[in-house]
């Protein structure tokens, strides 16, 4: 097996706002070797990149990410003086030796995403290794796996191993993403002997993550990118 990845959970979210370009840089200051991010589609047609379906948690707005164009969400602030940043923003950050986990949280993001991902391929010098697309949705998945197959799909869950399975058989997926409190030896091992990667979050408690580390999986997602 490849080295097991560290991966840094909306950037690192232990140390700064989460989902932000200051949060992904952070990430990678930390030796994470890549990093996990949400992304919904705004009512312009823009990807961005934030984890919840409305703004008032993380920034000084309120309203539905769909329901705000790009224009209005950029007037928005973080932590009183960060940007909303679009997928395209966070993608000029990293480079061909990154590893990145893009989130389907709202509806409509596979197509959106697929041909972003597709231009970073074709023009910018990644590879489709580079990237894997998860979620907790099957329309999304489902959306993915159909439109373009040569993407890396995992398939989140925080309930059952056994459905992820079912979900990866069906959608021809590349790899699985439990929460770890769902990991045992024998699903780990199942997993790997049908050829799953797992990538596994999210993981902060330094006793979980010597716990995680022993099934031999692929990758931590973590808040702290310094304690893998």
């Amino acid at each position: 097996m490849n080295k097991m990845l560290n991966i840094g959970h909306r950037g690192a979210k232990g140390f700064e706002p989460e989902n932000t370009l200051i949060s992904f840089q952070t990430a990678l200051d930390l030796n994470a070797d890549g990093v996990e991010f949400d992304v919904h589609v705004c009512k312009s047609g823009e990807l961005i990149v934030i984890h919840d379906f409305t703004v008032d948690r993380t920034t000084n707005g309120t309203g539905a990410v769909s329901d705000l164009t790009l224009s209005e969400l950029k007037k928005l602030r973080i932590n009183g003086s960060i940007e909303i940043p679009t997928l395209e923003e966070v993608l000029l950050l990293f480079n061909k030796k990154h590893f990145l986990n893009i989130e389907l949280k709202g509806t409509h993001t596979a197509k959106l995403v697929c041909d972003c991902i597709e231009k970073n391929v074709q023009e910018d010098g990644f590879a489709y290794s580079n990237f894997i697309v998860s979620s907790f949705q099957r329309d999304e998945l489902e959306s993915v796996a159909n439109y373009n197959a040569k993407i890396p799909l995992g398939i989140l869950t925080q309930a059952s191993v056994e459905q992820a399975l079912e979900w990866a058989e069906e959608f021809s997926a590349t790899a699985i993403h439990p929460h770890f409190s769902l990991l045992t030896t024998e699903n780990v091992a199942l997993a790997l002997q049908k050829g799953y990667q797992i990538y596994t979050w999210t993981v902060n408690e330094f006793e979980d993550i010597q716990r995680v580390k022993e099934f031999g999986i692929n990758g931590i997602i973590t808040d702290f990118s310094d304690r893998i």
